[in-house]
């Protein structure tokens, strides 16, 4: 039986071309349909999502609670702006601090938004405490923070920034995971470090424990605020609720964005009362941020994914996957190694597949298997957290068939 039956036989992937802006190149189907971690497209076709819609599907497709939870919410109230507050938006927030060293919570629609504001916050704070001239964001080569014109210079990938200057000064890049390099570089300047616990888009790699410390030690030292972008690591994705709980790092700031909603769009900034204190009314905003629909559906994310059980299966089937995927991949040659904790993983290709992952998600494709690329040499797999057994098995068998069709 096709599942494709609601969509129009003249939409296809072609049409991208004749109608949208030309800023991504989509694979060459259109999900129209899912359920867990299975999409059905508009030519019938059935994949295994390991990709989860960029680690933001956390509880995968069409999940009966959030189908639940947005449905109760859309026939009570669906926006009200920020001139007044919400039930649904309050609760989050209570939840999340709650569950995390925050006590106050900013709501947003975006990862990119959320790290918007946290720069913006440490700025501000650093302007209103010391003066203007404390200022420095230091960041790390090829992380990634979003789109915005701020977000995307603090990034640390040219590439992403390219013509598109005059970019915002003050931003300085160092290598990833140096902790020497990092606290020789801080000084009285320095307003803020931000760093991602595990390095997404930039091939899914792990901070090492000493760099956390040393960006604490750092930022301690000069009153610096320490960010910690948990956009992709965060909601479970680690096997623990927000991946600074692995570490006895707590950072100053918090973001958190796509599988906060599991598949809504919604983001938020996490940070203590006192740091809070520097956007006062007027200083900071946004129109859509801490809606009714988000904020329920998120909230029944966060009951469902903040259970010390659930957090321990994330673990395991991490680990039996990144175990399969290794093993996989060192059998035909194709990966070197696989690195990441949890449910995000990235299958580093080998010397012969260097610069060359896209043509293994696109065999995956043709497998019947949904992945990503995290950079031109990484294979990211970032499936729903309820990934079950008859899913993964079967997802990995396609995948071992594209693989073997590589090699």
């Amino acid at each position: 039986m096709s599942h494709a039956d609601s969509a129009p036989s003249s939409i296809t992937a072609a049409r991208y071309h004749d109608l949208m802006v030309p800023n991504y190149a989509p694979a060459d189907f259109v999900p129209v349909r899912g359920r867990g971690a299975r999409v059905w497209t508009t030519d019938g076709r059935e994949l295994i999502d390991f990709g989860g819609g960029i680690a933001v599907n956390s509880l995968g497709h069409c999940h009966p609670a959030l189908v639940e939870a947005l449905h109760e919410q859309a026939q009570q109230l669906w926006h009200v702006s920020n001139v007044v507050t919400n039930v649904p938006a309050l609760a989050l927030a209570d939840a999340l601090c709650q569950a995390t060293f925050a006590e106050r919570v900013f709501f947003c629609n975006s990862g990119a938004e959320a790290n918007e504001a946290a720069l913006k916050l440490a700025r501000r704070r650093a302007a209103m405490v010391h003066g203007a001239d404390k200022h420095e964001i230091i960041s790390f080569s090829d992380s990634f923070h979003g789109r915005t014109l701020f977000t995307v210079s603090v990034g640390g990938q040219p590439k992403y920034a390219e013509h598109f200057g005059p970019l915002p000064g003050g931003i300085r890049h160092l290598p990833y995971n140096d902790a020497a390099a990092l606290e020789a570089a801080v000084s009285d300047r320095t307003c803020a470090v931000i760093v991602e616990p595990i390095r997404g888009e930039g091939g899914v790699v792990p901070a090492d424990p000493a760099f956390l410390a040393a960006a604490r030690r750092a930022c301690e030292a000069h009153d610096a605020l320490l960010i910690f972008d948990e956009v992709q690591s965060g909601v479970g994705r680690t096997g623990s609720l927000y991946a600074y709980t692995q570490s006895p790092v707590v950072p100053d700031i918090l973001t958190t964005a796509k599988g906060l909603g599991g598949g809504f769009p919604i983001g938020g900034m996490l940070t203590t009362a006192a740091i809070a204190e520097h956007l006062p009314v007027g200083s900071h905003g946004t129109t859509f941020g801490g809606n009714p629909l988000g904020c329920a559906v998120a909230r029944r994310v966060l009951d469902i994914v903040n259970e010390p059980g659930f957090l321990a299966t994330v673990g395991e089937k991490g680990a039996a996957m990144a175990q399969a995927v290794a093993r996989m991949g060192r059998q035909h040659g194709v990966f070197e190694a696989v690195r990441g904790q949890g449910m995000l993983l990235g299958g580093v290709t080998a010397p012969a597949w260097r610069g060359r992952a896209r043509d293994i998600v696109a065999a995956g494709h043709e497998a019947g298997v949904w992945c990503l690329v995290a950079g031109g040499d990484v294979v990211r797999f970032a499936p729903p957290l309820v990934l079950d057994d008859d899913e993964m098995r079967e997802g990995l068998e396609r995948l071992d068939r594209a693989l073997a069709g590589l090699r």
